[in-house]
């Protein structure tokens, strides 16, 4: 793992442990009538430490109980390591590493560093906390969220969501989260100059296309037109970057 500074490492194999046992656990399963629980890695593939939390997300994208998507942060971007230069990752944006800033404002003893993955928005883990980090994937699957999501092909293209309470909690923003499926990098400089990289579930989009009030609604999302290598998810979530309250992939 990483902080900011490039020259701080965790070892990786325990996020490789983590992953794993989460996939022993529920390979395969089938989706939970709760919803799905969102993982969001924060990354770079100018980060050393980074390939084998991308490689195992890679795996997580194919379970169904999970909407796993991999955020590129930006601050990697500028750092020079030593003869090998710098590489600017190819998918980075500032707004992501917005988004991760703020999580480590809001969740509890947490901090800004590569690889990190947050759980519903509220909790995030390292890979040195293995069991901790394999009871929050399975906790947060274990119960009902309070916004049920569905996402449908609509008659004339496009998708629409449709969105109903199951507790009666308001005041959700609603997120159209597009991705590309997958991507394999040769990276020529930085920490992982000659690496060949394989990212999955990119997100190249996350804006804001509607607000949940509490009551049953229909939101469409006529513009969206999903390529060979593209995929989406919609997220609500809790003001100010708050709690996941529900989730769902776009059909295929």
């Amino acid at each position: 793992m990483f902080a900011i500074l490039p020259r701080r490492r965790l070892v990786p194999s325990s996020f490789a442990a983590l992953i794993a046992a989460a996939l022993a656990l529920s390979w395969g399963s089938p989706a939970r009538a709760g919803g799905p629980t969102v993982i969001e890695l924060f990354t770079s593939q100018s980060c050393y430490s980074c390939p084998p939390a991308e490689e195992l997300l890679g795996k997580l994208v194919e379970r169904t109980d999970l909407v796993a998507l991999e955020f590129h942060v930006d601050y990697w971007d500028d750092l020079v390591y030593g003869s090998a230069g710098k590489w600017k990752d190819l998918f980075s944006d500032p707004a992501y590493t917005k988004r991760q800033r703020r999580y480590a404002e809001r969740i509890r003893n947490a901090r800004v560093y590569t690889p990190q993955v947050v759980i519903d928005g509220v909790v995030q883990t390292v890979g040195s906390r293995r069991d901790r980090g394999l009871e929050l994937i399975e906790r947060s699957g274990a119960g009902t969220k309070p916004v049920r999501v569905s996402v449908e092909p609509a008659p004339d293209g496009g998708f629409t969501v449709a969105l109903e309470s199951t507790s009666g909690r308001p005041a959700a923003a609603v997120l159209l989260a597009r991705y590309d499926l997958r991507h394999v990098t040769a990276v020529e400089a930085g920490e992982n100059k000659g690496k060949t990289l394989t990212n999955h579930h990119v997100v190249r989009e996350l804006r804001e296309v509607g607000y949940w009030d509490g009551k049953p609604v229909e939101i469409p999302l006529a513009d969206i037109r999903l390529g060979p290598n593209e995929g989406c998810a919609v997220i609500v979530q809790a003001h100010d970057q708050g709690a996941i309250l529900g989730a769902a992939a776009c059909p295929s």
